[in-house]
């Protein structure tokens, strides 16, 4: 019979006793998604799952076809380290170091916000509206996932990414090479390291949580992913408030400007392309679960 978790961690769990019990891929499996479950892990069995196959080197199906097969003393050690780190409420992309998005693989770490799925909307509306760009811009490049996943899509196109943080700047450096493309990367903020140029496209996922909203934030988003790229000021907008004025400033007559903006922000947004006098066409698109989440207007 399984010895309940405590919370004293794994070896006073039993992973590993005196008495060496076998831990067979399937024991592990169950005991750790009931701990992981007691700690608030939501799909606790599937990020068993993914953990598991990353220390074992296999597929999910390959834990299937090998539920019987006992761990090693050194596999349950580093799978008991990880599972301690996600019990934490570390994010589950941290700890395996990836996270998939667009259909490609890019390194995170927390100096980068996590690629959402949400931020593919933005990327196939870029897409859309920016095929016969020759010129783009992504301001806060993060990983970078929007900027190579753009310069992948669009490879007429020259793909330039901004960051302020030298950390972030170093993975994005690195996803760009992973991935087979060419992005210019610059340090800096905003237009700041682009006096003179202009670009036919325009694109961002700036911050934009309210400042007073990040204590109430999930943990793994709370506790771990930089400030900087989630905290957008009191209203959440501060960023829009210095992209979108300035933006005129950085296009070719018809360029856009496109932004990802978060839950109920839309209206604001828009408002802020209306008080510059500048823009015309007004692009939108809602995410898959139906939210506004990308506003753009073009450069008239």
């Amino acid at each position: 019979m399984l010895r309940p978790y405590n919370a004293l961690g794994f070896a006073e769990a039993g992973y590993m006793t005196k008495q060496q019990e076998t831990w067979t891929i399937l024991k592990v499996l169950d005991w750790t998604k009931g701990y992981l479950a007691d700690k608030g892990v939501e799909n606790a069995r599937l990020e068993a799952e993914w953990l598991l196959c990353e220390v074992l080197g296999l597929e999910r199906m390959g834990l299937y076809l090998n539920f019987d097969k006992p761990l090693s003393e050194a596999e349950l050690a580093l799978f008991r380290g990880m599972v301690a780190r996600r019990a934490r409420r570390e994010p589950l992309q941290y700890i395996l170091g990836s996270q998939e998005f667009m259909g490609m693989e890019f390194e995170v770490s927390p100096a980068v916000l996590i690629p959402r799925h949400d931020t593919e909307t933005l990327v196939e509306e870029a897409v859309r509206l920016g095929g016969s760009a020759r010129k783009i811009l992504d301001i806060g490049v993060g990983s970078g996932c929007i900027a190579v996943s753009l310069a992948k899509l669009l490879p007429g196109a020259e793909l330039f990414g901004v960051e302020r943080s030298p950390e972030a700047l170093a993975i994005a450096r690195r996803n760009v090479e992973k991935n087979g493309v060419t992005v210019t990367l610059r340090e800096g903020s905003l237009f700041e390291p682009f006096a003179g140029e202009r670009f036919d496209l325009i694109v961002s996922n700036p911050p934009y949580i309210p400042s007073g909203d990040l204590a109430g934030l999930q943990p793994e988003v709370r506790d771990f992913e930089p400030a900087g790229a989630l905290d957008g000021g009191p209203d959440g907008l501060a960023f829009y408030r210095a992209i979108i004025p300035a933006a005129p400033e950085y296009l070719t007559p018809g360029g856009w400007l496109l932004v990802e903006v978060g839950a109920g922000q839309a209206n604001a947004v828009r408002g802020l392309f209306e008080e510059t006098g500048r823009f015309g066409e007004l692009c939108t698109a809602k995410d898959p679960a139906g939210i506004e989440r990308v506003i753009g207007e073009r450069l008239a």
